[in-house]
Formats: C-alpha cells, structure tokens, sequence
C-alpha cells in the first residue's frame, strides 16, 4: 500500500520488475512510456518490465501495487 500526497512527483524510472496496481482513493495522473494516464479510484495499471514511468499526484491518495520478481528493497 502507498499512500501519496497531493503536490508531489514520482520521478520518471524504470526497474526490472513487472509492476501492476490499483488506485484505491484520490486521483493521480501515470505516466507509462511517455504517455500520461488520469487515473481515478478504481483504475488499474500494469507497466512491463524497464518501461519507463512516473505519477503527478493530484489529489490525496492511496494505491496497491504488486511487483514480479518481489522487489527486495521494499521487504521490511
């Protein structure tokens, strides 16, 4: 779970890992690959493996993320 503060900006990167996700409340705008997604509670996304993304958070918000393999910086 991320909870993502409105004003804020993901920086533009990539990694291995396949990434999906699923905006639980608020509302961001993904950028995958070059191309800017508005994306609302209840929205999905998948983005494969080294493509290049990032987010403007708009609003408050929460989301889900999933990523294959498991990224091991994010192990407690």
């Amino acid at each position: 779970e991320f909870k993502l503060r409105a004003g804020h900006t993901l920086p533009r990167h990539s990694h291995p890992h396949e990434q999906t996700g699923y905006l639980v409340s608020g509302h961001i705008v993904l950028t995958i690959d070059g191309k800017p997604y508005d994306m609302r509670p209840g929205d999905s996304w998948a983005i494969l493996p080294d493509i290049e993304h990032g987010a403007e958070i708009i609003e408050d918000s929460v989301a889900i993320e999933v990523f294959s393999p498991v990224r091991e910086d994010y192990l407690p």
